[in-house]
């Protein structure tokens, strides 16, 4: 599997996302602390190969800008993917679903100066089925 992106968790961690990246942080910490499998034998906590990754993301949560924190969260879960089948599952899942977040700000700065307009000037963010022109009843 790919490491899950180090760019992702420090955004995640640092509350980007709004609700949906809240959730998804909250939703990589319950994977990070389901028991370690191989095979589908649940093993004794603590032999998990190089941790289960609770400190790291711990860590990260406390310091969301901390590069280093990132990389050796995306390292222990990149290896428990690799020993763990259904953990590597429900990880890509994850990855998956959280690389759909918008992580960038709902801020919208718009601004238009000098020079004359002849038509409409619409601004903002995130236009969905929007139609802009006149309809046909209108010609």
């Amino acid at each position: 599997m790919d490491p899950v992106s180090m760019g992702l968790l420090t955004a995640l961690a640092g509350g980007a996302g709004g609700e949906l990246g809240r959730q998804a942080w909250t939703g990589l910490g319950e994977l990070v602390r389901r028991p370690f499998r191989r095979g589908g034998a649940v093993v004794p906590e603590g032999s998990a190969p190089e941790g289960s990754g609770e400190a790291e993301l711990a860590r990260l949560a406390r310091d969301p800008g901390d590069a280093a924190a990132a990389r050796a969260l995306s390292v222990v879960l990149r290896r428990r993917a690799a020993a763990d089948a259904e953990f590597e599952e429900r990880l890509r899942r994850w990855d998956e679903a959280a690389r759909r977040i918008s992580l960038t700000g709902g801020d919208v700065h718009n601004s238009i100066s000098g020079g004359t307009f002849s038509a409409p000037v619409i601004q903002g963010r995130d236009f969905t089925g929007t139609t802009f022109g006149t309809s046909p009843a209108d010609g």
